[in-house]
């Protein structure tokens, strides 16, 4: 009898006290950048995945629970972006799904760790799926703060895809209220302002309700709304914001019919009743908004441990 190939666990901490055991193929890459502690590896369950400073961003097999839900509601809601500026988005799968709109004329990905980029440029091609190729997008390795204070144009959606705020990682800042006041500064009229926003695990929900607070103390409507991502082991928040209410109960057929005008390919989660059920914010993540509401500043920012506790 063939002996299986051995497997080797990575363990990915989720609270003080639990884990997550990734069964292991092969690392691919394993490297410390200016910035972060960066493997890509291939996940026996999940296909190859990305890992900075510990912490699982997305896998091959479900990262489009992830990533269309972050691009493809907000542009819903702003019905045809046509410019779309995207803060971090390494693997180039958020890129991906915004150049899937026929509207999209020009998309800016700005991320501070070129090494990242480039290391998911090649060996995750399932991911990024040849957008780094596409003539609308460019690229920009830098400080997403620095680009947001020199730049004068004015986007349509813009898309905060970050690593999560890590105690000395390169995100943390990019999760206060002076963020997002820079945010709302460069957002054409009618535009809107996405950003990840952590687990909904009973543990972890403090953080995504007092961004929902850091978030509404700059923008007049922000919504909460997840998407379960199965390698993540958790509900994964989502907030988008604008100066305009959100409809959050659209017509799912007028979404089809939207969807099927201007997307360029099919997609994998997002449709009409998809986007209606995701806009519904469950009772017990509305109750944690009601509990948490202390708002996140440079002075006071949030600090994920690296342990994950």
């Amino acid at each position: 009898m063939a002996t299986p190939p051995t497997e080797i666990f990575w363990q990915e901490k989720t609270s003080a006290v639990d884990t997550h055991l990734h069964a292991l193929r092969r690392v691919l890459v394993d490297t410390t950048t200016a910035y972060q502690h960066m493997r890509i590896v291939e996940t026996a369950t999940f296909g190859r995945a990305l890992i900075l400073d510990g912490k699982l961003q997305s896998a091959a097999a479900d990262e489009a629970l992830y990533h269309e839900p972050l691009v493809h509601l907000p542009a819903i809601a702003h019905g045809g972006p046509r410019r779309v500026l995207i803060l971090g988005g390494g693997e180039g799968a958020t890129a991906r799904e915004a150049l899937a709109w026929r509207t999209v004329e020009e998309v800016v990905m700005v991320d501070i760790d070129g090494e990242v980029v480039e290391a998911c440029r090649e060996h995750l091609p399932t991911m990024h799926q040849g957008a780094f190729e596409d003539p609308r997008l460019r690229l920009v390795v830098g400080d997403a703060l620095a680009f947001l204070a020199s730049t004068e144009a004015r986007w349509d959606l813009v898309v905060s895809d970050l690593s999560e705020p890590v105690a000395s990682g390169p995100s943390f800042r990019l999760f206060t209220k002076e963020h997002f006041e820079d945010v709302r500064r460069v957002l054409a009229p009618g535009g809107v302002f996405v950003l990840q926003a952590g687990s909904l695990t009973h543990y972890e929900i403090h953080l995504h309700a007092r961004l929902f607070h850091t978030v509404g103390a700059v923008f007049p409507h922000v919504h909460s709304f997840a998407s379960h991502v199965p390698s993540f082991l958790t509900p994964w928040g989502f907030l988008m914001a604008r100066d305009e209410p959100f409809e959050t109960r659209p017509d799912p057929a007028a979404i089809d019919a939207l969807l099927a005008e201007r997307i360029r390919r099919p997609l994998a989660m997002i449709d009409g009743p998809t986007a209606l059920s995701l806009l519904q914010t469950p009772g017990h993540v509305r109750k944690a908004l009601d509990r948490h509401t202390e708002i996140f500043t440079m002075q006071a920012p949030p600090s994920i441990p690296r342990d994950g506790s």
